[in-house]
């Protein structure tokens, strides 16, 4: 009995991590689609604002704060999915495990060790500052100090703005990947070459990061490509807000 119900157990196991992949998985396809959709509303809102239609951008705004509790819980459920499925092991009795309790358990754990409060998350403040800049560039927001003002164009989710073996900027990355350990990015033939070199002990190349770089944990998914896509947008938008500016100058002189 002994002989056949370990390789039974850790069968259970295996498909239970793979169940949960795939479950995650398809949370971040829709935490994907649930990014664009937040990045459409603030270019809305901005148009909103210039049409001086100051209700519709209340609305797209209480919108995106409902839209970003949605965000945040898929992020939470995927990551309960995935924890319950690397500690689960097969009962010896007959008591089926109650996943639903588990699942939930672990979800309220890791939304509650969560610092960050839905008002001060960085997508609202982005939509924010957006908004607040069509009239105001340049101003403090309401509550900030002059020298607090941080332009939106800096505001990201990305960890790190270059990579750190080529230098490029992570907007000009051919194949840029994103470590699932510590979530910095790089040039994918750049950073597999220097595991291979360092024979699978390549600490990350950013200071201070201790997480070791495993080549099957640097994955490029589509939430990455939306980020970056979204910072190369933003840039250029700073790019023609100083462009203007410059034009001001010169006609001044």
């Amino acid at each position: 009995m002994a002989s056949t119900s370990a390789p039974r157990g850790g069968d259970v196991a295996t498909k239970m991590r793979n169940a949960a992949s795939t479950l995650a998985d398809g949370n971040q396809t829709l935490r994907t689609e649930m990014l664009k959709s937040l990045i459409m509303m603030k270019k809305m809102a901005v148009d909103f604002e210039s049409d001086r239609d100051f209700a519709k951008v209340k609305e797209l705004e209480d919108a995106v704060v409902q839209l970003l509790e949605t965000y945040e819980d898929c992020g939470y459920q995927s990551a309960a999915i995935e924890s319950v499925a690397n500690k689960y092991e097969l009962r010896s009795d007959s008591e089926l495990t109650g996943f639903r309790k588990l699942l939930q358990a672990e979800f309220k754990k890791i939304k509650s060790s969560s610092s960050t409060a839905l008002q001060d998350h960085m997508l609202l403040r982005q939509f924010r500052e957006a908004v607040w800049n069509v009239h105001h560039r340049g101003q403090p927001m309401p509550g900030e100090e002059q020298e607090d003002i941080v332009m939106t164009t800096t505001q990201s989710n990305l960890l790190n703005m270059n990579c750190p073996l080529t230098g490029k900027p992570i907007i000009e990355l051919a194949e840029p990947v994103r470590s699932v350990e510590c979530h910095h990015i790089y040039e994918k033939n750049a950073v597999m070459q220097h595991i291979k070199t360092t024979r699978g002990q390549a600490t990350c190349c950013i200071a201070g990061c201790p997480r070791i770089l495993q080549a099957a944990k640097l994955i490029c998914d589509p939430l990455l490509l939306v980020e970056i896509d979204e910072l190369r947008s933003s840039n250029r938008q700073t790019a023609n807000v100083f462009e203007d500016f410059t034009d001001l100058n010169e006609d001044d002189d």
